[in-house]
């Protein structure tokens, strides 16, 4: 299995409804994408100096999986959202 890790900082003017917006358009990537065995989303609960605002966890049987999401029009469109709403973003993939 291939886990596939992204969080994001958002910009500090970026409203709770845009970033609802994001988690919402997020989540429903499960829907559209069937190369996704499981996907997690949701907002930072410790509000730390260190935290990020929202993080994804999506797991995929191996890396043609994750490559098909990459491209998936879906995906390109809210990865693209979130760039535009976010100061940061990072991830991380590893095999488990």
């Amino acid at each position: 299995m291939l886990t596939h890790i992204v969080i994001w900082k958002y910009r500090a003017e970026i409203d709770q409804q845009v970033r609802e917006d994001h988690v919402a358009m997020l989540r429903n990537l499960a829907n559209l994408i069937n190369e996704l065995e499981s996907l997690a989303v949701g907002f930072d609960v410790l509000n730390l100096p260190r935290s990020f605002h929202t993080g994804l966890v999506a797991v995929f049987r191996d890396r043609a999986g994750l490559e098909a999401y990459t491209v998936h029009p879906e995906h390109i469109k809210v990865a693209e959202f979130g760039s535009m709403i976010s100061e940061q973003v990072a991830s991380v993939d590893f095999i488990s």
